[in-house]
């Protein structure tokens, strides 16, 4: 890790700097009536605990850090049959190498940032987690405080066991760089330590916000805990706990699949977590590269962005005739944009690709009211209601917990909102392969899919013309931090 030694007072410096910072939206009267999260409205507000401060340096963090970066997207859209680097031949060619070709290195640049990124936000973790059980308080504030550094780390832990496999458990406050180093602990052991901080999160957090949307749930952390039981093929828990998310009653699907993917739907009724991203009425941007890194790439009214993650035609071919998803997934070059204000793209050539992220597009009176055309302002969405309905009806499908009457009309449920028919899909089967199609094409390009082709085993087959071999499910180890730990960090294998 880079400047273990700083690590600590980089977190209270962003904790103290987000906590005095009075951050309103401009132009949206909707939002200007939101209490932000960074603010504390008086101290009967639910989860006011001894370590706020630190808990708000630990969302700063979800953002300032890679975690919230682009790093996201390489690493779970690029290297799917549903995205490629995009961009220009040249630009980023050796990351495109990497992850677009599966030419993985360990000493890739974007890797180590991910891998420092998410130890970093874990160190943070551990810091309120520690410093509350050492302090013996347990007020109700102290123990939220705890939760949402629980369900943060719990999610680090989650991403990096998905990308890498067996990495150390870190659970103590960094004091000396030698802190910072463990041996990888198995696969068995990292799931069991997620699943124990999500209990105890599940537990201690409110179930809504009402002055802090942004803020950690109980419907997060059962959600995050229903998806890591989907990826132990632990069938009947993941549909338990995704149906205690559902029957919860506190999110819908969001009728307006344009406002979803707009500043209208950041923290709306389908956000189950998102990390948080705005400009300020004096035009101070708290955002990452992570939606400009998509944005189309071009000049004049069409210089959005950097033009990664752009989608493939097997990506633009899976999509049913009249699937609205399409209209709202995809941006064509030469095509007019479907209503978003700025009329018709430019043809490809000059621009470099066919095809564009629209989930990364904005409306053009949000770009006016904001004085900028790089998208900083919507959310990143890490889980959101769509997703807990299918976790339910694949984990229902496979362990036959779900009728399949049941199973069938939650599948609807994300068809009937894309304007299709009821699905065909009667056998376990047939519903399998409805669900497989449901994710791929409601959460094209949310880096999504190199997970679930990886996890259903359908790897080899799909992404196999692309260079994917059975290692590439995982990545391997950072070089540097091996170097660091001087060897008590060891490669993965077959690398």
């Amino acid at each position: 890790m880079n400047n273990i030694k700083f690590i600590k007072l980089k977190v209270w410096s962003l904790a103290v700097l987000l906590v005095i910072s009075i951050i309103s939206f401009s132009c949206h009267d909707d939002f200007l009536d939101r209490l932000p999260l960074g603010e504390v409205a008086n101290n009967e507000e639910l989860g006011v605990g001894g370590q706020e401060a630190a808990v708000f340096g630990i969302y700063s963090l979800l953002r300032t850090t890679n975690v919230g970066s682009w790093n996201r997207h390489w690493f779970g859209s690029i290297r799917s049959d549903d995205a490629q680097k995009g961009s220009t031949t040249g630009d980023s060619a050796a990351n495109g190498t990497a992850f677009n070709d599966f030419e993985y290195i360990a000493t890739n640049g974007l890797s180590t940032q991910w891998w420092n990124s998410h130890y970093e936000v874990i160190f943070a973790c551990n810091e309120v987690i520690n410093n509350i059980e050492e302090s013996g308080v347990t007020d109700e504030g102290s123990l939220i405080n705890d939760a949402e550094a629980r369900v943060v780390r719990a999610l680090m832990y989650f991403e990096l066991r998905r990308d890498y496999g067996e990495v150390p458990i870190i659970t103590v406050t960094i004091d000396v760089p030698s802190d910072a180093f463990a041996p990888k602990s198995s696969i068995a052991d990292i799931d069991k330590f997620i699943e124990d901080d999500l209990l105890i999160a599940e537990k201690n957090l409110p179930q809504t916000w009402a002055s802090f949307p942004g803020r950690s749930t109980s419907g997060f952390a059962k959600s995050l805990l229903a998806k890591l039981y989907l990826y132990q093929e632990q069938w009947t828990s993941a549909y338990n706990k995704s149906k205690e998310v559902i029957d919860s009653q506190s999110y819908s699907l969001d009728p307006n699949l344009v406002n979803l993917f707009e500043i209208g739907g950041n923290n709306g009724v389908e956000s189950i977590f998102e990390i948080q991203q705005t400009i300020t009425e004096s035009g101070e941007r708290f955002a990452s590269i992570y939606f400009v890194s998509q944005g189309v790439r071009g000049t004049g009214v069409w210089n959005l962005g950097w033009g990664f993650n752009t989608p493939t035609q097997n990506l633009v071919d899976a999509f049913e005739a009249g699937d609205s998803r399409k209209a709202n997934t995809l941006l064509e070059s030469g095509q007019d944009d479907g209503g978003f204000g700025s009329g018709t793209l430019p043809d490809s050539p000059p621009l470099a690709q066919k095809y564009w992220n629209k989930k990364a597009y904005t409306m053009d009176s949000a770009r006016d009211d904001f004085g900028t055309n790089a998208n900083r302002w919507e959310n990143i969405k890490i889980i959101r209601y769509a997703d807990v309905i299918l976790m339910a009806a694949e984990a229902g499908n496979e362990s036959g917990a779900a009728p399949q009457s049941e199973v069938i009309s939650l599948i609807n449920l994300i068809r009937s909102r894309a304007g299709l028919p009821n699905t065909s899909a009667s056998s376990q089967s047939t519903l399998r392969d409805a669900i497989k199609q449901e994710r791929r094409v409601e959460f094209a390009l949310e880096e999504s899919r190199f997970y679930d082709l990886v996890r259903w085993g359908d790897a080899p087959s799909v992404l196999g013309g692309l260079g994917y071999q059975p290692k590439h499910a995982l990545y391997p180890i950072p070089q540097e931090a091996i170097d660091q730990s001087g060897g008590i960090i060891v490669q993965n294998p077959d690398y």
